[in-house]
């Protein structure tokens, strides 16, 4: 299927690997030009440069090592050469998600900060872009989120809140007559578990908190779901280059599942 992209221009936050690569590759693959952003240089420079080998020299692959939490970040990306500057038809919103850990040893410090990274900056970039998109008749936007967001983890409570938070931003927003009547789409897409470090990071505390190895733990937390395995990166990429195509236009303000069927609910 021709998705209806090739020669637009995406912005991908966490994009140096795991599920941010995951996406950066599925819409490269389309023909999109991609802006990859994240904080380690090094690894990202090498995502990018393969990356760039793999779409071929019609797609453009440009690597922005930065923090997009912040405001300097972000004018970074805004003026990176080669860029579309602001005029993003795609933005693909991800940033790692907060340590997991007990409620009651977070202060303020680590609310803020789970806050501005999962919440207040996506919340950024769309103020930075969607009126643009909306201009020009076409704009997609996806934050990735948590399936979490759906079905809380204990351990993952800095996530659950602050992810919670832009979840219900967006189902505002998105809403928004002037952006839809304008093919411009907001959608959340929650991963369930994912074959990612993050997975691991969590893992690892689970196995401590239960006093078990990771790989019993892993194994536990695979027979919980009906797909009986932990998803790929590039599955994930692949859904979220749909959401991002010509043929998503009518989906707007949604979150979607990703997570072999672990959510229990109807709803």
């Amino acid at each position: 299927m021709d998705l209806g992209i090739k020669g637009k221009w995406a912005l991908v936050g966490g994009a140096s690997k795991g599920l941010g690569l995951g996406c950066a590759r599925a819409l490269a693959h389309e023909g999109v030009n991609v802006v990859m952003v994240a904080r380690g240089a090094e690894t990202l420079s090498a995502s990018a440069q393969a990356l760039q080998k793999e779409a071929g020299a019609q797609v453009k692959v440009l690597a922005v090592a930065v923090d997009i939490t912040t405001e300097a970040g972000r004018e970074a990306i805004w003026a990176v050469a080669g860029g579309p500057g602001k005029a993003y038809d795609i933005v693909v919103t991800n940033a790692g998600g907060p340590p997991p850990g007990d409620f009651r040893d977070w202060g303020r410090e680590q609310w803020i900060k789970a806050v501005d990274a999962n919440m207040l900056t996506p919340i950024e970039l769309i103020k930075a872009t969607v009126d643009g998109m909306a201009e020009r008749g076409f704009g997609r936007i996806i934050n990735i989120t948590s399936g979490a967001v759906k079905a809380p983890i204990d351990v993952l409570g800095l996530s659950n809140g602050a992810r919670s938070g832009l979840t219900g931003f967006v189902a505002g927003v998105a809403r928004q007559t002037r952006l839809a009547s304008r093919n411009v789409t907001i959608n959340n897409l929650l991963p369930g578990a994912f074959d990612t470090a993050r997975i691991r990071t969590t893992l690892k505390s689970a196995a401590e908190k239960a006093g078990k190895s990771v790989e019993e733990v892993a194994e536990m937390r695979k027979k919980t779901i009906p797909a009986q395995r932990f998803g790929h990166a590039e599955e994930f990429g692949q859904t979220c280059a749909f959401l991002c195509s010509a043929h998503a236009s009518y989906i707007t303000g949604q979150n979607i599942l990703t997570d072999g069927g672990a959510y229990p609910g109807t709803y």
